[in-house]
């Protein structure tokens, strides 16, 4: 598991690029420029680890587009110390980010293979969540409830209610809602029912799948 050089400067090169395209956010910047993307990834995607496009990974996932991680971790507005729960470990890359950043991460992916793989590798490089559960995301995790934040890394046909009812108030869940392609969507929590709706345009994402437990 090697960090060259090379690497580091491939790295800030996709901080530029980020920047560029809208990205202000220093601490998820910081993140993208530490975290060596390129352990994430098959050897054979090496080449491919810095550009901002997402690759293939086991179980038929992707790893995120560099830009869509960064710019939905900047819509949870993260600071150091706060409790955040992530719907869809997959590779991990954003896992690690947020632990970078300094969140307390709860992480649930629901592939086996992804799960086992990303619990061991995820260490190894440092990054320690608070805890990795294999399950089904759409129930999220009442018994840590409530979050900060939410974040969810796969397309979900419709919002999941436990996880709106699992944030607290003033709390955010990012959430990309939609069936082929996804609308990047904010929900705020302004009370005990009450959620402000913000949209941010359209991305895609692999599909978040439900009850395969």
């Amino acid at each position: 598991m090697r960090d060259t050089f090379k690497h580091q400067g491939l790295r800030q090169q996709l901080v530029n690029v980020l920047k560029n395209k809208g990205i202000t956010d220093a601490s998820v910047l910081a993140a993208i420029g530490k975290i060596p993307r390129h352990l994430f990834m098959d050897s054979s995607f090496l080449d491919h680890a810095y550009q901002d496009k997402a690759f293939p990974i086991a179980a038929d996932q992707t790893i995120s587009q560099p830009y869509t991680v960064a710019f939905q971790t900047e819509l949870m507005q993260v600071n150091r110390g706060d409790k955040v729960l992530e719907i869809g470990t997959g590779s991990g890359y954003q896992t690690a980010v947020l632990c970078e950043i300094g969140a307390k991460v709860y992480s649930i992916e629901r592939q086996q293979e992804l799960f086992k793989k990303t619990s061991k590798f995820l260490p190894k490089l440092g990054y320690r969540a608070k805890k990795l559960i294999f399950g089904d995301g759409y129930k999220g995790l009442v018994e840590q409830a409530p979050f900060k934040s939410i974040i969810v890394t796969a397309g979900a046909p419709f919002v999941p209610k436990p996880l709106l009812a699992q944030l607290e108030i003033g709390g955010r869940l990012v959430i990309p809602v939609g069936d082929k392609v996804q609308t990047m969507t904010l929900f705020v929590r302004k009370g005990p029912t009450e959620f402000d709706k913000t949209e941010f345009g359209e991305f895609r994402f692999v599909p978040l799948l439900e009850d395969k437990n």
